[in-house]
């Protein structure tokens, strides 16, 4: 059975900085590519990176880009996102996704069907 789960959120202060962890079983972590995005209330899913399967390669959203890093420790089927600089506006419940992708293309990271499995999400309250 795969389960994935996020920790770290919390209260942050604008500005300050936050790391979340995404950690899965049951499953080859390393066959997967790690995506990241973000729901605020009333608002749609935004996808804002995503990491390729040994971490060569990196992707950001603009909202977040120079801000956040993505990274992964395979080896303990964990990946990261390092939240600096953060602003009241980052505020939301941030996702884990994992997708099994034969070819990756920059347009599909951003899309939540594209994704095979979820955790469940945490809560992060950026305090202006």
């Amino acid at each position: 059975q795969v389960q994935v789960v996020e920790s770290g959120g919390g209260l942050v202060q604008a500005g300050g900085s936050l790391r979340l962890s995404c950690t899965a079983s049951g499953l080859r972590f390393d066959d997967y590519y790690v995506g990241w995005f973000r729901q605020a209330p009333g608002k749609e899913r935004e996808g804002i990176c995503v990491i390729t399967y040994g971490g060569a390669a990196t992707f950001y959203a603009d909202s977040v880009d120079g801000r956040f890093t993505v990274s992964r420790d395979n080896a303990k089927n964990t990946a990261y996102l390092q939240m600096n600089n953060v602003r009241y506006e980052d505020s939301a419940t941030y996702y884990c996704a994992l997708a099994h992708w034969e070819k990756f293309d920059s347009g599909k990271y951003k899309i939540p069907d594209k994704y095979n499995y979820w955790g469940q999400g945490t809560l992060v309250a950026a305090l202006s």
